[in-house]
């Protein structure tokens, strides 16, 4: 048996980034008819290189697990976005975005 070590606080990670408005849209989300900055879960869709640079940065510190960046991937917590419509595919990213950095 052993203890092992879940990753840290993503929000966190995400603030270091440094994003700003179109940072958070990038190419794919340029003309979204709402702000998304301060969505830090739809960088799985417009920002995906960044999420799972962080998720390496945690194995590479010793993480055996890492938690997928779907805080608030839900109805209600895209609602603020106007995003409910991407609930499914931002899950979906997020848990393909962790898996291939575990990977």
């Amino acid at each position: 048996e052993r203890i092992l070590l879940l990753d840290g606080a993503m929000g966190t990670q995400i603030q270091e980034l440094e994003l700003d408005e179109a940072g958070f849209r990038g190419k794919r989300l340029a003309g979204w008819k709402a702000p998304l900055q301060g969505n830090n879960d739809i960088l799985n869709l417009s920002q995906p290189e960044a999420i799972r640079d962080i998720h390496h940065t945690y194995f590479a510190a010793g993480s055996d697990i890492v938690s997928t960046n779907t805080f608030s991937a839900n109805a209600i917590g895209q609602s603020d976005y106007g995003a409910e419509n991407l609930v499914v595919e931002i899950n979906h990213e997020g848990a393909r975005l962790a898996r291939e950095a575990a990977d």
